[in-house]
C-alpha cells in the first residue's frame, strides 16, 4: 500500500501544478497497481476497452467506482478520438468535472 499512497501523492501534485500529462500517466500506474493487488479488479471486457482507450490516444486511465460497477476514466489530449473509439466499442460517455467546493448532498 506504500506504493499506492506514493502514487496518490504524486497525482495530487500533478493536478495541483497543472501537469495533466503526468496525471494521465499516473492514472495508468494506479490501475496497474490495483490489478496486481486483486485479480478480480478486471475482466477481459474491461481489459479490451482499456487497451482501446490507450490505442486511441489516452495518455492513461483506470477503472473507478464500486465493485460490480464503475467507470473507465481516461485522460487524453485528443478527447474526440477516445470518445469515438469508446462509442464504437459500445460504451457511453459519462462526463464529469472536478469539484473544489467539498462534499454536497445530491438528490437524484
Amino acid at each position: 500500500m506504500t506504493e499506492v499512497k506514493e502514487i496518490a501523492a504524486r497525482t495530487a501534485t500533478a493536478l495541483g501544478c497543472g501537469d495533466l500529462r503526468c496525471f494521465g500517466e499516473l492514472l495508468s500506474q494506479q490501475w496497474e497497481q490495483k490489478r496486481r493487488r486483486s485479480t478480480s479488479a478486471t475482466n477481459p471486457d474491461i481489459d479490451a476497452w482499456y487497451a482501446i482507450g490507450l490505442a486511441n490516444g489516452a495518455l492513461g486511465g483506470k477503472l473507478v467506482g464500486a465493485g460490480g460497477g464503475g467507470f473507465l476514466m481516461f485522460y487524453a489530449e485528443d478527447k474526440g478520438r477516445v470518445r469515438r473509439a469508446m462509442l464504437q466499442a459500445g460504451l457511453r460517455e459519462v462526463r464529469f468535472r472536478f469539484d473544489f467546493e467539498g462534499t454536497k448532498v445530491v438528490v437524484q
